[in-house]
């Protein structure tokens, strides 16, 4: 694409959200917050977090695409930040220049607060004058952390100074720490009620339920913060699940046991991650490891033992028939 087919794509973006009412006052939704937007510089990776004392906030705050951006869009929501905010970015506009844009074009813009990101780490956020105090925002280096109707003034300070003091952890565990960091220092003056995590990658990606390597929303909990901290531990798990099952369609057992044993290592009680531990050392040749895992995984629930019957057939378990009546008579 050449810089004239550029230019006029974006004209046409442009043109297509003041046609469909961008400077709509959306007075019906709000989620007063603090949030993140963040990039890691050696994955390209990008991510929003988020949390407030309301309902289902990452439904409507956070947005992102693969290879191309994320936004953060709260205080009194315009959603049309989140899309538009990407399609434009997408077309070949900076973060800076495409949140300038939205701005100027938002006749609620007193009102709002928002920060975006893109795939080359320009960031930029705005803060609307009459959002509630206290509310602030402080942009870094391939970061923006954001917040309105906190309890004082100490809670996006405190976001940035964590996120900067922990570069070397993965970033959806960075942003979890900023989220951490910000509930301690005061929060939300309401309390606490839902949040939400997203991350993407650097690169675009064809498979649109690929698009999100992160994707956990708590929509409704009395500690929201600590939920998501669980459910990502979950998705970390479920990770080296996928990655074990995929080894396994590969016939490599050596690799599945070791993506199995990674998970159970994670969450040691899950059944589903025993058994499946069990089933990678079965076919390994590794049949008495297996064997007191199945019979522990079969007294909990006697549905695995029926489930075990039928994998032969479907290839998943691959014992000597000797060895399979050993295991379904535990």
């Amino acid at each position: 694409m050449n810089k004239f087919q550029l230019k006029i794509q974006i004209l046409i973006v442009l043109f297509f959200i003041s046609f469909t009412g961008f400077s709509q006052v959306y007075k019906e939704t709000f989620a007063h917050t603090f949030s993140i937007v963040a990039r890691d510089k050696i994955t390209g990776e990008m991510a929003v977090g988020v949390q407030s004392h309301w309902f289902s906030v990452g439904s409507l705050v956070s947005w992102g695409k693969s290879g191309v951006g994320v936004v953060a869009t709260q205080s009194f929501i315009n959603p049309a930040y989140g899309p538009n905010g990407l399609k434009i970015m997408e077309s070949g506009r900076s973060a800076t220049k495409t949140l300038q844009y939205l701005v100027d074009q938002d006749k609620g813009k007193d009102v709002r607060q928002v920060a975006m990101l893109d795939t080359n780490g320009n960031v930029f956020a705005f803060t609307g004058d009459n959002c509630v105090v206290y509310a602030d925002q402080i942009i870094g280096d391939n970061f923006s952390v954001q917040a309105n109707m906190m309890l004082n003034d100490k809670v996006v300070p405190a976001m940035a100074e964590t996120f900067q003091e922990n570069e070397a952890l993965p970033l959806a565990e960075r942003v979890l720490k900023v989220l951490q960091a910000a509930q301690k220092a005061g929060g939300d003056i309401r309390g606490k009620q839902s949040a939400a995590l997203i991350v993407v990658g650097p690169k675009k990606v064809k498979e649109v339920w690929n698009d999100k390597i992160v994707d956990l929303r708590v929509d409704d909990h009395q500690n929201p913060i600590a939920e998501l901290e669980r459910l990502l531990r979950i998705h970390q798990a479920y990770e080296y699940m996928n990655k074990g099952d995929l080894a396994v369609e590969h016939n490599d057992m050596k690799l599945a046991l070791k993506e199995y044993g990674a998970a159970q290592n994670l969450f040691p009680d899950n059944l589903e991650m025993k058994y499946w531990t069990a089933i990678a050392l079965a076919n390994n040749g590794d049949i008495e490891k297996a064997m007191p895992i199945f019979k522990e995984v079969f007294m909990v629930d006697v549905n695995w033992l029926e489930l075990t019957k039928r994998l032969p057939r479907s290839g998943l378990l691959t014992v000597s028939e000797k060895d399979l009546q050993r295991i379904l008579k535990l």
